[in-house]
């Protein structure tokens, strides 16, 4: 690799013909936009199910967002629609909304994160297609719990992270809360929402039931943070104190070192005296404030800040090749930019070079997973808008006057 981007193979490799992951035959009616939706359903494209995007007239917002060669075709679309077909309709009108009730009755799973108010509005609710498809499988992602007081308030990744406890837990020195870089709360209820899918998908292999799934980015994000920082409440007195205290610490975070930063985390008492030894202070293990793993989390501030004292003596090569021997774990703490040198990332190949139809050579991060007989694979690149409409239809079993009808 060079430092200008990721190392091109002399021939960007073709995207696949076919899917060949463990959902292959699967096919799902994906009526999503932004981010959460899409990045469930592309999951679910990865793993080799036939997905398509039903998109407005204008297309998926997310269009616009980025860098891209051609109109409509932003980097942020591109990682998150691949592996998807694009069905672009008007579903205010009747014909275009006959055409998705007439794909759902082929259709595994039906998934959607509009408002459940607006999905029922359109006929999209999962007691009126499930009515034409009882193995239907109708998962739905929103802000807040459905039946409860806010099941129509609007939501946003920000929105969550806030009234969640998330920014707050990420405030900066002066207290005042910080939303995460990351769409953090929309990807993992996507996740999760893929997830879910799939056992939905388990369930109905056993028993040939389909059945709805409902899934709120509030009740997601709280159940991912509240593992450790739950704290008190956990025995129901949350007036004693919420939050785990080394990960509130000011001092977690990486360590400067002579020549730039690194991510050190000692965890049993062998760690840490290996790394007090490598610091040069070896007879900080028997301090009775660092000698236990209980005594450390009763003053991990001060435990941590020997680490950001003792880090500076040396460069971060200098670190790695004395404590990664010790098999203490450390690392650089990379920049993005730093990703596309990463060594490990380029023994593993993780950003992967492809012809894209339309926008040429493009880098894509690889599928994290790997399954040893049904592996998934990049097998469509990004949809252009309604690229796929007239096959989509055709396929339906409509004619080309009532393609022309529905696509308006």
């Amino acid at each position: 690799m060079t430092a200008s981007g990721p190392q091109q193979p002399q021939q960007p490799s073709a995207i696949a013909q076919r899917p060949t992951g463990p959902l292959a035959g699967v096919r799902v009616i994906d009526v999503t936009t932004v981010v959460l939706g899409p990045f469930c359903s592309q999951t679910l494209g990865d793993m080799g199910a036939d997905v398509i995007k039903v998109e407005t007239l204008q297309g998926d917002t997310t269009r616009q967002i980025g860098p891209s060669r051609t109109p409509g075709m932003g980097s942020y679309f591109a990682n998150l629609n691949r592996n998807k077909r694009s069905l672009a309709l008007d579903l205010k009108r009747p014909a275009a909304r006959q055409a998705v009730l007439r794909l759902t009755e082929t259709a595994d799973v039906f998934v959607h994160n509009m408002r459940i108010g607006a999905a029922a509005r359109l006929g999209l609710d999962y007691a009126t297609l499930s009515a034409r498809n009882p193995r239907l499988i109708h998962a739905c992602a929103s802000g807040f719990r459905k039946a409860s007081s806010l099941q129509e308030f609007p939501a946003y990744d920000d929105l969550i992270q806030g009234a969640s406890g998330v920014a707050a837990l990420n405030a900066g020195p002066d207290g005042v809360p910080r939303y995460f870089p990351t769409v953090m709360v929309d990807k993992l209820t996507g996740a999760t929402l893929a997830s879910m899918i799939g056992m939905a998908l388990f369930h109905r292999e056993r028993t040939g039931q389909g059945q709805e799934i409902h899934l709120p980015m509030m009740e997601t994000i709280l159940s991912f943070t509240l593992v450790e920082h739950l704290w008190h409440g956990t025995l129901g007195e949350p007036e004693k104190g919420v939050g785990y205290p080394r990960m509130l610490t000011p001092h977690r975070r990486p360590y400067p070192t002579r020549d730039g930063y690194i991510s050190v985390i000692a965890h049993s008492d062998a760690q840490w005296g290996k790394l007090f030894e490598a610091m040069g202070v070896p007879q900080l293990i028997d301090d009775p404030r660092f000698s236990s793993v209980p005594a450390r989390s009763s003053n991990i501030d001060a435990a941590y800040a020997t680490l950001t004292e003792g880090m500076r003596q040396r460069t971060t090569a200098e670190w790695l090749a004395l404590l990664q021997p010790f098999d203490i774990p450390c690392g650089k703490a990379n920049s993005l930019e730093d990703l596309f040198t990463d060594p490990y990332l380029t023994e593993t190949g993780y950003f992967e070079s492809y012809r894209h139809p339309t926008e040429g050579d493009v880098v894509v991060p690889a599928i994290p997973a790997r399954f040893s007989k049904s592996p998934p694979n990049l097998h469509r690149g990004w949809p252009t808008l309604g690229e796929h409409s007239r096959e989509i239809l055709d396929e339906a079993g409509y004619s080309s006057t009532e393609i022309d009808e529905i696509t308006g």
